[in-house]
């Protein structure tokens, strides 16, 4: 086996055979393979196509090159992952949630991937939160509270960990393959019986397109139900963002307030719903998902998650008493400003992309991999499709670290925000159900 000529049978569009792509997979993390190579490789994979067997390879080659954690629980082990959009916290609202239905979430998320926010960067907001545990620890939290978003650690898919990183600074991201393996060698590394898929399309989302989200569905839900686990999707809109703050610590905050105010009616509460009422009825909890939907909506609403919520937190090192005084705990920026529109009209269009973009830019997100987050930037209150303006109508509140930042955000969201004479119709939540 040579990286080198495996790197040349992807640039010639040919499939390396599973043996290849096991041995690639054990170079990613045992070091073997350089840096260079497996930037190669990314682009390599992402000129042409691995294929459903190529890529079940690819899957079970990174899940295999670290531990295969299994559980002892007295429920049965759930877990949902999202492809990745902006403002999409639904992980922090789901996890308890489900957890208040006795299951178990050992939920192993990701960092912040192109203009798309992390998960572990929201947790991190949290002031001692941490969410890298060992095996023993993580069962620990699981069995005492019932869930636990936490990072991949060295011995979960450690290829995985290091193509990652390679793929966000080598514009590798948006590949079918990588995309399928970078999620289910995570995934399946934590045994669940039951896994559900938000596989997002829009203009926030890196699947543009409803063919290309599609195809991004059933090649997780293919590939993670052959390797024996039930796995369902929901195709979602991120043709806006899904909560109207982006940013680590803003996003806690909308999570806090569905969390506390019983708002079931908000976007982010409704998708945590549906999500979950498919994970309940796949695992055998729920007759279907419109019953499991209205279970974890009514959890969400009378305050059962928050309260569960806030023991999560506790587990991991956060404050005892973050859900009463989650505003005194989350950090705020230095600058924060309205950006007014200067015309009437309705908003038409929303580029996502290049909002999470802004916060990248702001601090909030890496544009290489040795940056540090800042928690507390980034964007809240941005307006949603169809909303009529007028001239000092507010798009949105920019949260900065520095003034000549800010400014540079507000050119960029007003880019990203487009103003027509006619308003739309607001896109459906929910596009497509994909089940086994």
């Amino acid at each position: 086996m040579d990286a080198r000529a495996i790197i040349a049978r992807l640039r010639r569009h040919e499939v390396p055979s599973a043996a290849e792509l096991t041995w690639f997979a054990q170079g990613l993390a045992d070091g073997s393979v350089s840096d260079a190579q497996a930037g190669a490789f990314a682009m390599g994979v992402c000129m042409g196509r691995l294929g459903s067997e190529g890529r079940a390879a690819l899957t079970l080659a990174m899940r295999d090159t670290g531990d295969v954690l299994h559980w002892d629980f007295d429920g049965p082990v759930i877990d949902k992952h999202s492809t990745g959009g902006v403002g999409d916290c639904v992980s922090l609202v789901l996890a308890p949630a489900l957890a208040e239905c006795g299951t178990y979430v050992p939920m192993i998320s990701g960092r912040g991937l192109g203009h798309t926010g992390g998960t572990l960067d929201k947790m991190e907001a949290i002031p001692g939160v941490t969410t890298q545990l060992g095996p023993d620890r993580l069962a620990q939290v699981v069995r005492d509270t019932g869930a636990a978003i936490v990072g991949a650690t060295a011995r979960i898919a450690p290829a995985d960990k290091r193509l990652y990183a390679i793929r966000d600074v080598t514009a590798t991201v948006e590949s079918l393959d990588l995309i399928t393996a970078s999620i289910l060698s995570k995934k399946l590394a934590a045994s669940p019986d039951a896994l559900v898929l938000d596989v997002k399309l829009g203009s926030g989302a890196f699947m543009k397109s409803p063919d290309e989200a599609r195809a991004l569905a059933l090649a997780l839900t293919e590939t993670a139900n052959a390797a024996g686990c039930r796995t369902s999707a929901l195709i979602t809109d991120m043709s806006q963002p899904l909560a109207p703050s982006l940013g680590n610590a803003l996003e806690v905050g909308e999570v806090m307030r569905v969390l506390t105010s019983g708002h079931a009616d908000d976007p982010l509460a409704q998708l945590s719903a549906e999500l979950g009422g498919v994970l309940l009825s796949d695992a055998g909890l729920a007759t279907d998902a419109v019953s499991g939907a209205a279970r974890i909506a009514a959890i969400i609403s009378d305050g059962r998650a928050a309260e569960r919520f806030g023991r999560m937190i506790a587990a991991v090192g956060g404050p005892v008493q973050f859900v009463e005084n989650w505003q005194r705990f989350l950090p705020e920026a230095t600058v924060i400003r309205e950006v007014p529109a200067r015309a009437s009209g309705y908003v038409t269009a929303i580029d996502g992309e290049v909002l999470g973009l802004a916060v990248v830019a702001l601090g909030g997100g890496r544009q290489v991999e040795t940056d540090v987050v800042d928690p507390a930037v980034g964007l809240s209150r941005v307006i949603r499709l169809g909303t009529a303006v007028n001239p000092g109508t507010p798009l949105a509140t920019i949260h900065a670290a520095r003034q000549e930042a800010a400014e540079a955000a507000e050119a960029t969201l007003r880019a990203a925000i487009t103003i027509g004479p006619e308003p739309v119709a607001a896109p459906p939540l929910i596009h497509e159900r994909i089940t086994p």
